[in-house]
């Protein structure tokens, strides 16, 4: 079968959300949990969903990345990237997807306030 299997209300526009979308509203849904628990203590925070990092050639590591965190100064706001294929690659699952973005965002933030991951949010479990 070739085409989408159903018709779109407004044309060009697909029908159902794509896996970018997907993935947007799931890391949007837990950024906003943890963003508002730790609000006062974190401050401006930019979150971003890039597809992949740009990795140098002169790379030495054997994994690829799951997020960036830039630390702001200044005017800058801190800025936390989850990268999207590579934390995708490595789920087999919904469920997994949601831990695993669970778990990179928890890691950030508590490197951020320099406290335990476990005191961040308490679906925390475990490490990468």
């Amino acid at each position: 079968m070739r085409g989408p299997a159903v018709a779109p209300a407004v044309p060009g526009r697909p029908e159902l959300p794509t896996g970018r979308e997907r993935f947007d509203d799931l890391a949007l849904g837990i950024v906003m949990e943890v963003d508002q628990r730790w609000q006062d203590r974190l401050g401006l925070v930019e979150y971003a969903v890039e597809d992949t990092p740009q990795i140098p050639d002169d790379w030495t590591s054997g994994t690829v990345p799951l997020s960036s965190l830039v630390r702001g100064s200044g005017a800058t706001p801190t800025r936390l990237v989850l990268f999207r294929r590579p934390i995708e690659h490595r789920c087999e699952s919904r469920a997994d997807l949601e831990a695993l973005v669970l778990t990179v965002v928890v890691e950030q933030v508590a490197e951020l306030l320099g406290i335990d991951a476990e005191d961040v949010d308490p679906r925390y479990e475990g490490g990468l």
